[in-house]
């Protein structure tokens, strides 16, 4: 046994291999007999509930919560991500010009490596460079579209059956659109016009009827609110995995000019249309709650290894774009 570790360390799991995300709403967090727990009120009394922080990715706090600093030590130690949002886990966390934001906190160590932080700035400050990682997330993203969408599992989903010619001609004409952009603008002017697309094809092929992307929940549309509530989902996924393999969110490749933490943006992208999108037609058609639809998207995230997808695109972009010296 190497002398180095301690045996906390090595029953340390991996982020990608970690199970559980919460998202808690109108409880105290805190450490109770050196475990983290967290505390609902059911008339006179407490009910203690355990999070097992070393299994587990991204803790979301919502409406009427709390947690001590004791508990933020540990969720630090474990390399737990920590998320103040608004209820339900969509809505604004704090007014300001952002669209759509949760402030994660990570945790704090001097001694994470840089190798991949070294390779992103060595391209990230050439504007064509950084287009071309846009790009590379983007292909990423429609091999996950067409994995997914096509895959057994989802011919399984009677309540989902796009048409596999309408996908392949949308996905193909995106692919092909990526070739002629010149800029991030270009490059986010045809995202925009896949994702209508797609959210034409999913409201069909669950039929939905007429479908609109509203914004901030859309209000009584429960598409809407279950495509916010999985996209947070993403959004936490997406900040473990730049945070893992010790990238700033800010250093984004394609929504850095519109999102303080753009590279978070970028990242979730890659699997959000793929695992996120169809899941929130069908629960909306089943008439699902937003505890059903979430654990819904948890059990997705895990059979089709998000994490593990996302940080190896993020591990892979930043070596094929270095200038660092071979």
């Amino acid at each position: 046994m190497d002398a180095g570790l301690t045996p906390s360390e090595l029953k340390t799991i991996l982020h990608s291999k970690r199970s559980n995300i919460y998202y808690l709403q109108y409880c105290r967090v805190l450490v109770n007999g050196g475990r983290v727990e967290y505390i609902t009120e059911e008339g006179k009394q407490s009910l203690y509930w355990n999070i097992p922080i070393a299994n587990t990715t991204v803790v979301m706090l919502g409406t009427g919560t709390s947690v001590t600093q004791a508990a933020m030590r540990e969720f630090a130690r474990a390399g737990v991500l920590v998320g103040f949002c608004g209820g339900g886990g969509t809505p604004l966390f704090s007014a300001n010009e952002v669209e759509v934001d949760v402030s994660w906190l990570t945790s704090q160590s001097e001694y994470r490596p840089t190798e991949y932080l070294q390779h992103w700035v060595s391209f990230w400050f050439n504007e064509q460079q950084r287009l071309a990682a846009a790009v590379a997330f983007q292909q990423a993203r429609i091999a996950q579209i067409r994995q997914h969408w096509l895959s057994a599992y989802m011919l399984r989903e009677t309540s989902f059956s796009p048409q596999q010619s309408s996908l392949e001609s949308i996905l193909t004409r995106f692919e092909q659109s990526l070739s002629g952009c010149s800029n991030v603008s270009e490059l986010m002017a045809q995202e925009a016009v896949l994702t209508k697309a797609l959210y034409k094809l999913a409201a069909t092929a669950s039929g939905y009827g007429d479908f609109t992307r509203a914004k901030r929940g859309g209000g009584l549309d429960l598409a809407n609110r279950f495509l916010d509530h999985g996209n947070y989902l993403a959004y936490g996924l997406a900040a473990t995995a730049v945070w893992v393999i010790g990238l700033p969110h800010g250093l984004a490749v394609m929504h850095g000019k519109t999102r303080r933490g753009g590279l978070v943006f970028d990242v979730a992208d890659i699997i959000k249309d793929a695992l996120i999108l169809p899941q929130a037609f069908i629960a909306a058609m089943k008439g699902e709650d937003e505890q059903a639809f979430r654990q819904r998207c948890l059990s997705n995230f895990q059979r089709s290894e998000a994490l593990d997808v996302m940080i190896e695109v993020l591990q892979n972009v930043a070596q094929q774009f270095s200038q660092v010296s071979k």
